[in-house]
């Protein structure tokens, strides 16, 4: 059976031995054997628990939510590797469709072809696919399932130039109205309950399959996800919370 010092399983894997402390530290992956001397050593359970931690950060999953999903009595490794292997096989697909966008746009520019403003977007569509991908996809699919995850996608992928702009204007008209009721300091106030519609209207441009434990769902990883809570705290300090509580008044 291999065995691996931390220094030995930092090199096969390019994950740092200061990445591997940590891991050990939280309870993620735990060596097979810690010597007197204080030395870690890793078998060959541990390599694939490593293997498919990467994996799931590749997918964007937090440490917490892998270390669920590993320890889950319901753990299957063969599943879990084909769900990657699809989503890998979409990421392709994305990059491929592209290029081929990519690449037309330039024989467009030289002239040597003519490029529809449909075309034009479907690029544009799937960088929309991948982002939403990359900022809700994790969450959704572990929260609601593939499905909804996929009718949002396809939701997008069919969305117009037009209904584009749209949920761009209500997004902007959603936070404005947000930052307004912030400014009042009442989550139950009717400003507030407007942004909130606001918010569900933009939301439901995106994912057609709206309810409002997926709203509320939304409200509290906009508090609990540092990505999200960012984002709103830009437009002012503490308003991501503010949302939350507006959310969880409307939608009860």
């Amino acid at each position: 059976m291999n065995e691996y010092s931390v220094n030995k399983l930092s090199k096969i894997s390019g994950v740092s031995g200061r990445t591997l402390r940590y891991y050990d530290k939280i309870g993620l992956l735990k060596p097979a054997e810690v010597a007197f001397s204080g030395y870690r050593y890793y078998g060959q359970e541990q390599v694939d628990n490593l293997q498919q931690i990467l994996l799931y950060k590749e997918m964007g999953f937090s440490l917490d939510d892998i270390k669920k999903l590993i320890i889950s009595p319901d753990f299957n490794r063969e599943l879990a590797f084909e769900k990657h292997l699809a989503q890998l096989h979409k990421k392709r697909k994305r990059l491929d469709d592209l290029i081929v966008n990519v690449t037309k746009s330039i024989a467009t520019m030289k002239g040597e072809t003519e490029m529809t403003d449909k075309e034009k977007f479907e690029g544009f569509k799937q960088q929309l696919i991948y982002e939403n991908e990359q900022n809700y996809g994790a969450e959704v699919r572990q929260k609601w399932g593939d499905v909804a995850m996929e009718a949002s996608n396809a939701h997008l992928k069919g969305m117009s130039g037009e209904q584009y702009e749209k949920s761009e204007e209500l997004r902007k008209k959603a936070e404005q109205t947000l930052l307004e009721a912030f400014k009042e300091g009442n989550p139950a106030s009717q400003l507030a309950q407007k942004a909130c519609d606001l918010h569900r209207q933009w939301l439901c441009m995106f994912y057609p399959a709206y309810s409002k434990e997926y709203h509320i769902g939304l409200g509290e990883m906009y508090v609990s996800d540092p990505r999200f809570k960012a984002y709103y705290n830009k437009i002012a300090e503490g308003i991501a919370e503010f949302l939350r509580d507006a959310i969880n008044i409307y939608c009860n």
